[in-house]
């Protein structure tokens, strides 16, 4: 049965709407006909999603139904000039049986700040959050009791006004789908310095989690895999020399298992929730946290010297994800990837916070 909310002017009004209709929203319970052992992340999607509309200046229409295809007209403003806008955040089980989603507020914010810089409404915490909240508990039983395991949530926003024409549109969906997820990457990654391609430029839409950020990453690293490397680190785009992002994700070092090092925000840069995680659970390991620009010849010069380099991508889906090798003009440099190492440490606490194991100060944990 596919649920419809009332919106208010200004705000999506689930909660109010849900309390007077409990028969409506009873969640099942039973385990899904699905291989939790063996699956292809971002292939399979849960049974149900979420979706709202934009139209005469105001979010409306809620609804939780089954997932279903939806139809866009050739005009539709998305198809055209760019204005699309995602997250990525995770609901796991923790050890007394409860769903957490982990940092949803923080997601919540940035969803909105990308939207600003697409000219895109900004959404109610009603409808992202409420919504979420909603759409998680009726899909419990995607959410199972595997500490290698995580119910991925990607809530994402379109424009659909049928206009040709480079302006902003006046109508837009919102959409949230689920899919089961394991380890993103399994096994140490192998990256290369990109010396020619730009992820983003100063001034540019960096910052923001939109569809064109990763449109243009796919061609160098397409490029990259076919000569056997997994991920690409980017370089500043004025004097490429300064490390920006890896891939699909932010990037972290462990200096001689003292010194958190990864470089600082900007607009080219983004604001990635799991390593502001890592950042603020980082004096419990006792590592002094160092956010500034890192020229790329830095790194490679502290490998060449024998220091203890620690090299690792940190996003939402790859958690922490440890690289191995750096390709540098030709040259290999081979980073600190020892059971020992910092990084993994990091990711334990980060992953016990997340099941409950480990107390969590920073009220990061919003229970389902």
């Amino acid at each position: 049965m596919t649920l419809a909310f009332p919106f208010g002017k200004n705000d999506c009004q689930a909660n109010a709407f849900l309390k007077e209709l409990p028969m409506m929203n009873e969640t099942i319970t039973e385990k899904p006909d699905f291989d939790f052992e063996n699956f292809t992340f971002g292939v399979q999607a849960t049974d149900q999603m979420l979706v709202a509309k934009y139209e005469n200046g105001a979010w409306s229409n809620f609804q939780i139904g089954p997932v279903k295809n939806i139809s866009l007209s050739p005009l539709a403003m998305c198809l055209h000039y760019g204005q699309t806008v995602f997250e990525g955040l995770k609901a796991f089980k923790t050890t007394d049986g409860k769903i957490n989603i982990f940092r949803l507020e923080s997601h919540f914010k940035r969803m909105n700040r990308s939207l600003e810089r697409m000219a895109m409404p900004a959404l109610p915490a009603s409808c992202f959050i409420d919504g979420i909240r909603e759409l998680v508990s009726k899909e419990s039983q995607w959410v199972i009791d595997d500490p290698e395991y995580a119910l991925y949530i990607r809530p994402f926003a379109i424009a659909t006004e049928n206009k040709l024409g480079v302006d902003a549109s006046h109508d837009y969906l919102f959409m949230v789908i689920l899919s089961p997820l394991k380890a993103y990457y399994n096994s140490p990654l192998r990256v290369v310095v990109e010396t020619n391609y730009i992820r983003s430029a100063k001034g540019g839409a960096g910052a923001a989690k939109n569809g064109g950020n990763y449109g243009a990453s796919l061609l160098p690293q397409q490029k990259a895999k076919k000569e056997g490397f997994d991920q690409i680190i980017w370089l500043d785009s004025n004097e490429k020399k300064y490390i920006e992002e890896s891939g699909t994700m932010n990037i972290m070092f462990i200096l001689n298992g003292k010194t958190l090092l990864t470089p600082a925000l900007s607009d080219s840069i983004l604001d990635g929730i799991t390593r502001d995680s890592i950042i603020k659970l980082a004096p419990e390991l006792n590592l002094e946290v160092e956010e500034r620009s890192i020229q790329i010849s830095e790194i490679i010069d502290r490998i060449a010297s024998g220091e203890q380099v620690e090299g690792f991508g940190v996003g939402t889906a790859a958690v922490i994800s440890p690289i191995k090798e750096i390709s540098y003009k030709g040259d290999s440099f081979e980073t600190y990837v020892q059971e020992d190492a910092g990084m993994y440490r990091i990711k334990e606490m980060l992953s016990e916070i997340r099941r409950g194991i480990r107390p969590d100060p920073f009220g990061w944990s919003d229970l389902v």
